[in-house]
């Protein structure tokens, strides 16, 4: 189901848009890098929950006329909708005129994680263990970066995933320090949870 969308300028003009081995990997995140779309989100997060909405991932790109990505769920589970937002860009909007932690202009988008959401926090690995994901690791391990395959939750700051090796299946424990990306894979079994949970909070859509 595509993302919804909501962009806008800062003054608010918009428009849409066998027994398996174990592996552990453990890295260093660029922390310098993630400093202003993390104190973005310090900044937004608390509004944002009062107001009824969990954000799901921050970013800052570009030079010189940014873009902030803002991607953000109803923490009720609800369907996001146009409306929502709407309500989460005028509050975030507000929030970034009195604070200004961007230099110069930027563009502000706003949108819902869609059902193939990416998985950021430590809760998103538990939430959606069993599913299939595809994960990108920072630094690379035996000449590997790239995985895809089932996952099993997180164990002691690990995302602990199923995937293809050398000797067929193996598990892998990857430090959730040396994830550059991962994301839920478009699958027949996530498409009936996303139904499912839909039904069951009443808006017989996608979270």
């Amino acid at each position: 189901m595509p993302d919804i969308g909501w962009f806008g300028r800062a003054q608010n003009q918009v428009s849409f848009r066998g027994g398996p081995a174990a592996h552990f990997f453990y890295g260093i995140r660029n922390v310098k890098a993630m400093e202003p779309a993390a104190r973005i989100e310090e900044l937004i997060a608390p509004s944002l929950e009062h107001a009824g909405f969990r954000v799901v991932r921050v970013r800052l790109i570009g030079s010189g006329r940014h873009t902030l990505q803002i991607m953000a769920e109803p923490v009720d589970g609800s369907a996001m909708s146009v409306e929502h937002c709407a309500e989460v860009s005028r509050l975030v909007s507000a929030i970034l005129d009195v604070e200004d932690p961007i230099n110069g202009s930027y563009m502000l988008e706003v949108s819902s994680p869609g059902i193939d959401r990416p998985l950021v926090r430590p809760e998103d690995f538990e939430r959606f263990s069993g599913f299939e994901i595809k994960l990108e690791t920072g630094h690379s391990k035996d000449g590997r970066r790239r995985y895809r395959g089932r996952l099993l939750g997180y164990v002691e700051d690990c995302v602990r995933i199923a995937a293809k090796g050398e000797s067929g299946e193996e598990i892998f424990d990857i430090s959730i320090d040396d994830v550059a990306s991962a994301k839920l894979l478009l699958t027949d079994d996530l498409i009936e949870a996303s139904l499912a949970q839909g039904k069951a909070n009443g808006n017989g859509h996608s979270e």
